[in-house]
């Protein structure tokens, strides 16, 4: 069976595909989504912290990250639902990156000044008056918790950068169905349950996708926007083998805790901690609780995995005990339980944990992958930059020898598209999840 013929698919109905769609469908084009899950959001959307922070190692990544904040600052203007529905909300609760030896906080701050983020500079006292249960020693860089040497007393203190208008979104599934409902709205529909088994081609265009109970799909244009299975979409299309960047699956777990006493005058709203130097991060969670995750430190091996379907569900016990261990050093009042409460999901990681927001040598063939773990907070506009490549590539625009530069809306500064770049040479950021 052939379905009528859509002039765009999307392939994932995550945060990035449901935005992808949205703006797609707001440029005039009958949108069609296809996601093997149930509901929108419900891949490694659901196990993202949803944190909203500025602190990238580009003036881009920065730039990227501002601007799309703005967005979710005024969600209900950014959808433009009708009726009265259910919305996630962007708490505001400011942002505590620590003191660590990369990236060097003028470097930072260079960068916040030139895209125009606020912040403040922290020294230990402050922390302490700000954050009263916090222990500010300086005991990087990380180490295994098994170790004694992790147990060393500190060298020093650390101060901060604070970013008052960070913060995290309370239901990031919510958020995705929220995009989705509103691409919905402007006419895009949504097939759940559907597995994508291949892409069809003629000559060097793309011509539409396969689903495996034999459902044809034509569409010009077709958006890889899969998550963990971006990579294995990719082998389908016959497509990668130009690019600079590689993507693999990486398994990732977030773990939940009780907020210890002088966490914030109000643990349900107290600030987001970026912890380098222990390898570790902290964010409200409304009830009285904190998801702590990991930084990807050196010390730590990741879980790559070969199937995002076989990936376990439920943190394991040694997971749980290094990262709230790690979170408990810094804020001594945190108690480590013996259960591990918590979930796992599994991330769609570049080579260099910068996204890849590009066409592709097969013609109306694109691709926004490798945003697992960093890009949530980008999600809006991320939209917003597929459309517009679509849009000139489309057109005629030869987007790999001359690379649009996006013009934001709300902030004004300029972010070149180039930096998102299938081809771009590797080692432009830092190399880690934090970009």
């Amino acid at each position: 069976m052939t379905v009528g013929r859509p002039d765009a698919v999307v392939v994932g109905a995550g945060v990035i595909g449901a935005a992808v769609a949205l703006e797609l469908a707001r440029t005039g084009r009958q949108v069609v989504v296809v996601d093997k899950a149930g509901a929108a959001g419900h891949g490694s959307t659901s196990a993202s912290s949803a944190i909203i922070r500025f602190n990238y190692s580009t003036f881009d990544g920065v730039a990227t990250a501002w601007e799309a904040h703005h967005l979710w600052a005024s969600w209900p203007d950014h959808l433009r639902l009708g009726g009265n529905r259910p919305l996630a909300a962007f708490r505001r609760t400011g942002a505590v990156l620590l003191d660590a030896p990369s990236p060097a906080p003028g470097n930072v701050t260079a960068l916040f000044d030139r895209v125009g983020v606020p912040y403040e500079r922290w020294d230990a006292a402050t922390l302490r008056r700000h954050l009263p249960g916090i222990d500010p020693g300086r005991y990087g860089p990380p180490g295994p918790v098994d170790d004694e040497a992790f147990f060393t007393g500190p060298a020093g203190e650390l101060g901060a950068l604070f970013t008052p208008d960070a913060g995290f979104v309370d239901d990031p599934q919510l958020a995705a169905q929220n995009l989705a409902d509103a691409a919905g709205e402007l006419g895009a529909r949504f097939r759940f349950h559907h597995t994508v088994v291949g892409v069809d081609r003629r000559a060097d265009r793309v011509a539409g996708i396969r689903l495996a109970d034999g459902t044809r799909i034509a569409a010009p244009v077709v958006v890889n926007a899969a998550g963990p299975w971006s990579g294995g979409l990719n082998r389908l299309a016959g497509v990668g083998g130009e690019f600079t960047i590689g993507v693999r699956p990486l398994r990732q777990e977030v773990h939940q805790v009780t907020a210890p006493s002088g966490y914030g005058t109000d643990p349900d709203l107290g600030p987001v901690v970026a912890d380098l130097d222990l390898g570790t991060y902290l964010r409200p969670d409304l009830g009285g609780h904190l998801l702590v995750g990991g930084t990807q430190p050196a010390c730590d091996p990741l879980e790559w995995i070969d199937d995002p379907d076989e990936a376990r569900p439920h943190p394991t016990v040694h997971g749980f005990r290094t990262q709230v261990t790690r979170a408990a050093r810094r804020f001594p009042g945190l108690t480590v339980p013996n259960r591990p409460t918590g979930i796992a999901g599994v991330y769609d990681v570049a080579d260099d944990w910068t996204p890849i927001y590009d066409r592709t040598a097969l013609d109306g063939y694109y691709v926004a992958m490798g945003t697992s773990g960093n890009q949530f907070k980008n999600a809006p506009l991320v939209g917003r930059f597929l459309a517009a490549l679509v849009d000139r590539v489309e057109a005629g625009h030869d987007h790999d020898r001359e690379p649009l530069r996006y013009r934001c809306e709300l902030t004004g500064n300029a972010v070149d598209l180039g930096a998102f770049s299938r081809l771009r040479p590797v080692g432009g950021g830092s190399g880690t999840v934090m970009g």
